[in-house]
């Protein structure tokens, strides 16, 4: 007698957790705090992440995740540039501004930068800065994910690490 299996459509599911139970879930999920950037054609920009993972190593490739109503969605639809600059301790103050409502200019004022050789701002004292290009854009939900294809790596392989957990920033010691 053989058994038939039914497919992931045919078995009931229950309903989706709520979004606040999502995010009370997601504020124990530590992750590296980033410091995403762009330039190109549609300006200058860039948010603070956490939403950053490693997708595969052939070729090098990030993704990024970025909610469609950010200040900076805008420059990251029409750009390919795009670096994540993964910051420590002493950028926190950075990544808040990164991560408000600060006005573009002057999130890129409160730090030093460089090009990439994509034309993306580089963090100059970043733990690790990836110069990449989006090679693909998926949109799922209230976020688009960019797919980033790692053209150049740099950063300062010493520094203490950042890490967002319980909605507060800590201290990664090396």
């Amino acid at each position: 007698m053989t058994e038939t299996l039914k497919t992931p459509a045919e078995i009931p599911m229950p309903p989706h957790v709520s979004q606040d139970d999502f995010k009370e879930g997601m504020a124990r999920l530590a992750g590296a705090v980033n410091i995403v950037t762009t330039d190109g054609p549609a300006g200058k920009s860039g948010f603070t992440a956490s939403a950053v993972c490693s997708v595969t190593a052939e070729p090098p490739t990030l993704l990024v995740c970025l909610n469609r109503s950010s200040s900076a969605a805008a420059a990251f639809a029409g750009n390919t540039a795009i670096c994540i600059n993964t910051v420590g301790p002493r950028h926190k103050d950075v990544a808040m501004l990164f991560g408000g409502k600060t006005p573009m200019e002057d999130r890129f004022e409160a730090a030093d930068w460089s090009a990439g050789i994509t034309g993306a701002p580089i963090l100059t004292d970043a733990v690790v800065s990836f110069d990449c290009t989006i090679t693909e854009r998926a949109s799922v939900g209230s976020h688009d994910v960019l797919f980033c294809e790692i053209h150049g790596i740099a950063g300062d392989p010493a520094g203490p690490g950042l890490a967002y957990y319980a909605r507060k920033f800590h201290e990664l010691e090396v």
